[in-house]
C-alpha cells in the first residue's frame, strides 16, 4: 500500500464520506443507522482507508457467532467474521487499498473478536473482487442463486484466519 495512506477506525463523523463512497461503488446501498449499528457493535472491523484527511475506501464488518458449515465440520461452533461492505473510490483503486483493507479487518477480528473464519457475498460477474479475494486466501464455497436485488447470483467466499 502507498505510504501516502492511512488506514485507522471509522468514526463518526465519517459516516457521509463512507455512505458517499457506498453510492458511488456498489449497487447495494445501506441506510445511516446501518453503518452505525456496524460501528456500534463491531468497531474494530469498520475501517476507513484516508488520504490527506479524506476517506477514500473503507470496509465493514460484523462478528456472527453459530454453527459453521464452512471450513469447519458442521458441528462446530464458532466465530465468524463476515465482510458486509468494502469499496475504494474508483481513483484510489489499484494501489493496494483493498488488500490492505480487508488484511486489516482479518488482522482486528481475530484479536478483538476471536473469529476464526471469515466469509463474504461477492456478485458472480465481479472478476476484480473475485481476483481479490483469492489473492488474500479466499475460497468460493458455493452460489446463492439471485442474492442480489437485481436477481444476480453471489459467491459465498470464505477463509480460514486461525485454527
Amino acid at each position: 500500500m502507498d505510504p501516502s495512506y492511512n488506514l485507522r477506525k471509522f468514526e463518526p463523523k465519517d459516516l457521509h464520506q463512507v455512505m458517499s463512497i457506498n453510492r458511488r461503488c456498489l449497487p447495494e446501498n445501506y441506510s445511516e443507522s446501518f453503518f452505525i449499528s456496524l460501528y456500534k457493535n463491531f468497531p474494530e472491523t469498520f475501517i476507513v482507508a484516508e488520504k490527506d484527511g479524506t476517506v477514500v475506501g473503507y470496509i465493514m464488518c460484523r462478528i456472527e457467532s453459530g454453527f459453521s458449515s464452512i471450513g469447519f465440520s458442521p458441528f462446530s461452533l464458532s466465530k465468524k467474521g463476515h465482510i458486509i461492505s468494502i469499496a475504494v473510490l474508483p481513483e484510489h483503486q489499484r494501489k493496494g487499498l483493498g488488500r490492505a483493507l480487508i488484511e486489516k479487518a482479518l488482522e482486528t477480528m481475530t484479536k478483538f473478536y476471536n473469529a476464526k473464519i471469515c466469509y463474504l457475498e461477492v456478485r458472480v460477474s465481479n472478476e476484480p473482487a473475485i481476483r481479490l479475494y483469492k489473492k488474500v486466501g479466499f475460497e468460493i464455497q458455493r452460489t446463492i442463486r439471485g442474492y442480489y436485488a437485481d436477481g444476480e447470483n453471489a459467491y459465498i467466499m470464505s477463509r480460514r484466519i486461525q485454527s
